[in-house]
């Protein structure tokens, strides 16, 4: 039993690892939704995506959640009219980030909720532990 929940606490903790990963680059995203290029005809930030994979525990047995990449997003820059900004071309359009807000703040809440998931089990792992460990003493 105990060799289980062992397993149950190092999926768990490769899955916070992983959401973990997941938030910093929503983060980068959403904190450069607006960083364009300094120079004329620059490109801006571009997207950062992540994917998973699993992997396979060899100690435990368990599949672990992994990052496998962090990409970036090849969908194009959007482009806006603004002939004042210093990274504007010669026919005045600047390039802006492929962020779109409403994705990023679904992947925060989605990031979010499969973080506080995997905490909930580690929390009840170490509670059904300290349940055994009473039980061995008594």
């Amino acid at each position: 039993m105990l060799d289980s929940l062992s397993a149950s606490l190092t999926v768990a903790s490769s899955g916070l690892e992983a959401q973990s990963t997941r938030m910093r680059i929503v983060s980068e995203n959403l904190a450069n939704a607006t960083s364009t290029g300094r120079t004329a005809g620059a490109d801006p930030y571009q997207r950062k995506t992540i994917t998973f994979d699993a992997a396979m525990d060899r100690a435990s047995g368990a599949q672990l959640a992994k990052v496998k990449e962090i990409g970036v997003d090849t969908t194009p820059y959007r482009v806006e009219y603004d002939p004042g900004h210093p990274g504007a071309d010669k026919a005045g359009y600047v390039k802006l980030p492929n962020v779109n807000m409403m994705i990023e703040m679904a992947d925060m809440r989605e990031v979010n909720r499969s973080y506080e998931a995997n905490l909930q089990v580690v929390k009840q792992v170490r509670s059904m532990l300290g349940m055994t460990i009473d039980l061995l003493r008594s």
